[in-house]
């Protein structure tokens, strides 16, 4: 009997499904694929999605190329895994799609998905959950060893005013996320989004948003339709890996907080000026920034704070900035009420900004 258990639960574990993205002409495939298949299977998978010969199909993961006999298992590929794709010239069938019968190997594989699928298919939420998620708008769902959402998630609409999905092991947010239409905040600190496999139309749908949380991800880029998130108040994308900021941030008019420290950011866009509501913008370390828009303190009425540790933007140049001294009239006012609460031996207050000497 024991025996029997085991058997059935290697069969289970051969045949487990993973999802890989493969890269391709400037485009993301995915690929729905059992762990034990080849990479001969994968070939055959994607023919008739590239319009590419097998023969004329070269996998590149981490640095190595991939042979046909290689399993997606002894290749190390993981659920989300990225493989790039190059074609080989003059092995393209044709301008179109394929129109002749795909392989029985292709046939069979998604004959297996389905079925697995079907068989280990995930355990539902509570009905008296979803309920209490339904009357309260908050869906709790913080440290719960994720890997998708679940589709109770969908089932609560506009009912649903907070989704908390940090610290999970998320990869993909999808288009559902729109039926969120009343959503308030959305919290996706710490997991492994990145930015291609974000529904970014899905997302900045919800024009009722007013906190996003996106910390501790794999994003690259944010997409210039963040601009019609129009209700944001507290945008947070620390330690991500974005080297910029869209134009578009300036049409978050009603923007208080910005925190993007521990990226690679060099550079502001003047559009910056433009959110008139921001009261603390953190750009700080590990972000090489030299300047920041001259007209920043003008503009930005409210701001408060701006912490520029780690930077090589100093007092000096701030000095500089036309509205410079009502800032600093702000700064030393919000640090006063700060020291009203604690005891300390200087009033010192230099922003985070470096000094040199």
């Amino acid at each position: 009997m024991e025996a029997g258990k085991a058997a059935g639960t290697d069969s289970r574990e051969e045949s487990r499904m993973i999802k890989v993205n493969v890269k391709f002409s400037g485009r993301s495939i995915p690929v729905e694929i059992p762990l034990d298949s080849t990479v001969r299977d994968l070939k055959s998978i994607l023919q008739p999605l590239t319009n590419v010969l097998p023969r004329g199909q070269k996998f590149i993961f981490k640095g190595k190329v991939l042979v046909d006999e290689m399993t997606m298992r002894s290749s190390e590929i993981i659920n989300g895994s990225k493989i790039m794709l190059m074609a080989t010239q003059g092995l393209h069938q044709g301008d179109g799609p394929i129109k002749q019968e795909a392989p029985a190997i292709e046939k069979n594989l998604r004959r297996r998905t389905s079925e697995l699928l079907k068989a280990n298919k995930e355990v539902s939420v509570p009905k008296s959950q979803l309920e209490r998620w339904k009357a309260t708008g908050i869906i709790a769902l913080s440290e719960c060893n994720l890997k998708a959402i679940p589709e109770e998630v969908w089932m609560c609409g506009p009912s649903a005013r907070l989704l908390d999905l940090s610290h999970n092991s998320l990869l993909q947010l999808p288009d559902k996320i729109a039926c969120l239409s009343s959503m308030q905040k959305l919290l996706l600190n710490a997991n492994d989004l990145s930015d291609e496999l974000i529904s970014w139309e899905g997302l900045t749908s919800l024009k009722s948003l007013t906190i996003l949380s996106l910390n501790q991800n794999c994003l690259a880029v944010l997409p210039s339709a963040i601009g019609a998130l129009t209700s944001l108040r507290q945008l947070l994308v620390e330690n991500n890996k974005l080297t910029c900021l869209p134009t578009e941030i300036g049409l978050l008019t009603n923007l208080q907080t910005l925190k993007a420290a521990n990226n690679s950011i060099n550079d502001i866009p003047a559009s910056i000026g433009e959110c008139i509501s921001l009261v603390e913008a953190l750009y700080t370390s590990n972000n090489g920034l030299r300047s920041l828009p001259s007209t920043l303190f003008k503009m930005c009425s409210q701001l408060s704070i701006l912490d520029l540790h780690g930077t090589e933007v100093t007092m000096d140049v701030l000095r500089q900035f036309e509205g410079w001294d009502d800032f600093d009239n702000r700064r030393r006012l919000k640090h006063q009420k700060q020291l009203d609460f604690r005891v300390t031996g200087s009033a010192e207050f230099d922003e985070g900004a470096d000094k040199r000497y």
